[in-house]
């Protein structure tokens, strides 16, 4: 069992056509939406736009985690292949599909109990798992070992940074991020919270902004300040149907560091119910990353 196989969770945001590409494996979460419910499958299912309109008149989208079943299935279609399976997971600190994988883990062990599966917390979500696993791919694409790949996610996860503002705080109110009184209050002055993913890979807020404008420039001013090594690495942003503001925080990033590559796109259902429509979201790989409270007093 030498080869091994890279797989992640629908969480990731990769484009379709990469994941097509690469012909990565995945395990779907779900998503309910207009009282259906939708694989989170790179858009094929529930076109992104649709979606993100749906929520801003007013439908309220919910999401549930694959159980250990649905990753068994996968798990043992590889192992029967006489492979290794390096599974990229959504944080464990947003998630339960974490716990759901490691179940069906401990499942596979006891009955292929020559079985190499490692699952690696990511600790964030979205275009930074994205970053993750499109770094995995490239190192085992150049020849690196399943042991040089777990290493490389191991050492560099607490350095992969998570900056995000949203556009309406009552979704990170019904996710139990901030409290009624912090969305009531923050929508009517315009509050822009800057929030972050800690070493536990559990949102904190970490800064406020005045306005949209002042939120994206706080995103680039992190990249900025924070990105190491600049011209070898890459920055994804991803979005909820705000392409224009992406493009912008791109822009911005540009005319100030030297970066190998940005790339751009939508959150997916499952995260993009959290964020709503207006999320953005930058990730890159830099200094450690935010884990203290700068100043979220609304």
């Amino acid at each position: 069992m030498n080869e091994y196989i890279i797989i992640t969770d629908s969480c990731c945001d990769l484009p379709r056509d990469y994941m097509e590409s690469k012909k990565i494996p995945y395990v779907s979460l779900t998503c309910t939406f207009q009282e259906k419910e939708y694989r989170d499958d790179f858009g094929l299912s529930l076109n992104y736009k649709d979606f993100y309109e749906g929520m801003r008149k007013g439908d309220i989208p919910k999401t549930s985690q694959p159980n250990a079943d649905a990753y068994y299935k996968v798990f043992e279609d590889i192992i029967k292949q006489q492979k290794k399976i390096l599974y990229i997971c959504v944080s464990s600190g947003l998630s339960g599909t974490y716990n759901s994988a490691n179940i069906a883990k401990n499942m596979i062990l006891d009955e292929y109990p020559e079985a190499t599966l490692e699952i690696v917390d990511i600790l964030t979500a979205s275009l930074g798992q994205g970053l993750m696993v499109m770094k995995a791919v490239e190192m085992q694409e150049n020849g690196a070992s399943f042991e040089e790949v777990i290493k490389y996610l191991e050492d560099t996860k607490l350095s992969l940074n998570t900056y995000i503002i949203v556009d309406d705080l009552n979704h990170l109110k019904r996710g139990g991020r901030i409290s009624t009184a912090a969305a009531v209050v923050g929508s009517l002055f315009h509050i822009k919270p800057v929030l972050t993913l800690n070493d536990e890979g559990k949102v904190i807020a970490i800064r406020k902004a005045k306005g949209r404008k002042a939120g994206i420039n706080e995103l680039a001013k992190f990249v900025i300040d924070k990105i190491e090594n600049s011209e070898d690495m890459m920055v994804t942003i991803c979005h909820g149907d705000s392409e224009a503001d992406a493009i912008k925080l791109k822009e911005i990033i540009l005319k100030e560091v030297p970066v190998k590559e940005v790339m751009i796109n939508f959150i997916g259902p499952v995260v993009g119910t959290y964020g709503g429509p207006g999320a953005l979201a930058v990730f890159f790989v830099g200094k450690h990353r935010q884990n203290h409270i700068i100043d979220v007093n609304i």
